[in-house]
């Protein structure tokens, strides 16, 4: 097996100079360099990572914890997505900075969280980012001080650093946009109340409308079950017979996210009616494969998973690097409205107004 002195024997320098090229803390001019490289390529020499780690007392791992991957082989739905995207932005930012990710999924089991992080420890990884599957509140075991972590998509008790989207303001943005498009009875059919991001959701939409002057109008709310559940199709179909069927009817139809709006548009056109022409269609997630492929495509609000990936990366770095942070905590990250052709703009030319007495305006 080649050693240091091999290569530093081929490439007629000292042994000194080769240990500069392979950790990087001395300058090495660029033909040393280029010969020292040309030397162990020829040699097929690898260098001791445990050696330099020892030296260093850096490692160049960081743990991650996600259920992804097991969630995004069980189904064929875009289940695990989130935590996908969001693997990708960490990946991307680690990348850059010469990091290796290592990936650990949890299988649906919280239980293997423990075991998880302890490995990552007995692995000298310098810091480790929790990823939920959702916006929700996670309870993590207690680690060591010297352990930085950073949650993503979820947030703790203790106040660990956590990056979060801005569920609030995007729901807000997406009101505001309605508004300024006509639109005044705005139905919002909602998924269970006691997800966190449901709640933020629901606190933007009645900030849009008392930046508006709208009054709030608790017939043009209703809740159906989680996605998963079998009994949503009943529920939705009920919640929206008795939203068409208001004396004075929404014109636009705000959904809990993107999978609940791709079922209100099949019930709907089961049901005969036009979209938008006779009523409009939001989500929320902007998950492609569903907003871009529904016909209309579907005006939705973007969940920013990348960019949280990235930021949570940024978080970590500066935490391991010991970088002080001035940065509010949780962080929360805009996503923007995509808006697209699921809804009227009565503001727009050639755009006829349905009224609640079934008068037309143009």
């Amino acid at each position: 097996m080649a050693t240091i002195y091999d290569v530093a024997k081929i490439a007629g320098v000292s042994p000194k100079t080769v240990s500069r090229v392979l950790n990087g803390d001395a300058p090495v001019g660029a033909k040393t360099r280029a010969a020292v490289e040309k030397a162990m390529t020829e040699l097929g020499y690898v260098p001791s990572s445990a050696a330099r780690m020892m030296r260093s007392n850096k490692s160049g791992i960081i743990g991650l914890v996600t259920g992804a991957i097991s969630r995004s082989s069980d189904t064929p739905e875009p289940a695990g997505l989130p935590d996908l995207f969001i693997v990708q932005g960490i990946q991307r930012i680690m990348a850059a900075h010469k990091k290796t990710l290592m990936i650990s999924d949890t299988m649906g089991d919280v239980d293997t969280i423990p075991h998880l992080l302890r490995t990552f420890q007995e692995h000298r990884a310098e810091g480790v980012i929790y990823v939920a599957d959702h916006h929700k509140e996670v309870e993590l075991p207690e680690i060591s001080e010297d352990l930085p972590i950073v949650l993503a998509n979820c947030f703790d008790a203790t106040g660990r650093p956590s990056i979060l989207p801005n569920d609030r303001k995007g729901q807000r943005d997406l009101i505001a946009r309605l508004i300024k498009a006509g639109h005044s009875r705005i139905a919002f059919i909602q998924l269970p109340q006691q997800l966190v991001a449901m709640q933020l959701r629901h606190d933007g939409y009645r900030d849009a409308l008392a930046e508006a002057g709208i009054p709030y109008d608790e017939a043009l709310l209703d809740h159906v079950l989680h996605d998963e559940d079998p009994r949503l199709v009943g529920q939705l179909r009920e919640a929206l017979d008795r939203l068409l069927a208001l004396e004075d009817k929404p014109t636009v139809i705000c959904c809990g996210n993107d999978k609940l709006a791709m079922r209100v548009y099949g019930i709907l056109r089961a049901k005969g009616v036009d979209i938008p022409g006779e009523i409009s269609i939001a989500g929320f997630d902007n998950y492609e494969l569903i907003a871009g492929g529904l016909f209309p495509p579907l005006t939705t609000v973007d969940l920013p998973y990348a960019e949280m990936g990235a930021r949570a990366a940024e978080r970590l770095l500066a935490l391991i690097d010991g970088q002080a942070s001035d940065t509010p905590n949780p962080e929360l990250i805009d996503g923007p409205v995509h808006w697209r052709s699921s809804v009227t703009d009565f503001f727009s030319t050639n755009v006829t107004m349905f009224q609640s007495n079934g008068r037309t305006t143009s």
